[in-house]
């Protein structure tokens, strides 16, 4: 479960370490649920998209309150849970619990779409028909739901990569539909995204400030983002996101 969070929008090897140091300083829910809101903020470190720890904290309090302190097993119980969507849902029955679950990760939609569609690249989102026709192929063995999930996924990740697929590796080539009508080009052009001056690297400014300071004052913040009502603005949404608070006229992360 701390994998799946982590690995949202953020690659395994700057997971990895922070993975290691979390589990050994926190390898039960409870253990995580025991402490202050800014150690998980600073634990957090520089994975990005702090909210996610808010939620795997959130989290962890409701599973060592309601669930025994074990992480749920079913479907239903883990999308009850805060920041737990359709796929971490579904990739933690599969690989915790080996379930025959539909994981869907840009891997394994990329290697069907291909394989199956004859497309370069899958829409945008998974749509309705696109889930009903990828749950066919899942086996339903209750042994294999995790070693389907890893297995698809890095086909997808090391084999049937989005630039330079290596084809002549991969087991299935045969049957590859984008093969067979000599690779056509997707129409989907996927736009870059931007990162130097957004609204996220302001947010990450302060919130990596204030891991190394106590506390500072609005002023001393300023000093460290160009921009005084893009600052404004990110103190208002870190503050509404339960993120930092004020203490008199400093802000800190919060407890």
């Amino acid at each position: 479960m701390v994998s799946e969070f982590m690995l949202q929008q953020t690659p395994v090897n700057r997971v990895l370490p922070i993975w290691q140091q979390w589990l050994a300083r926190w390898p039960t829910p409870a253990d995580l649920a025991a402490v202050k809101k800014s150690e998980v903020i600073t634990a957090w470190g520089r994975l990005g998209y702090p909210r996610r720890a808010l939620r795997l904290y959130e989290s962890a309090k409701i599973i060592a309150t309601h669930h025994g302190n074990q992480v749920p097993s079913t479907y239903e119980e883990l999308l009850a849970l805060p920041g737990v969507g359709d796929y971490t849902a579904a990739a933690i029955c599969a690989f915790a619990y080996n379930q025959p679950m539909l994981v869907l990760d840009i891997n394994i939609r990329r290697l069907f779409a291909r394989l199956l569609d004859g497309e370069q690249t899958p829409s945008a989102a998974p749509t309705a028909r696109e889930r009903a026709l990828r749950f066919k192929l899942i086996p339903q063995r209750s042994s294999d739901g995790a070693k389907w999930a890893a297995a698809t996924m890095e086909l997808g990740a090391l084999i049937c990569t989005a630039k330079n697929p290596t084809c002549d590796l991969c087991p299935v080539r045969e049957l590859c539909a984008w093969r067979k009508n000599g690779y056509p080009a997707s129409e989907i052009i996927k736009k870059s995204q931007s990162w130097h001056g957004t609204d996220r690297q302001c947010r990450g400014t302060i919130v990596q400030a204030l891991r190394e300071s106590p506390a500072l004052t609005q002023v001393q913040l300023q000093k460290l983002w160009h921009d005084p009502s893009q600052l404004e603005l990110a103190l208002k949404t870190l503050l509404a996101d339960g993120l930092i608070e004020t203490t008199g006229k400093r802000f800190k992360l919060a407890d």
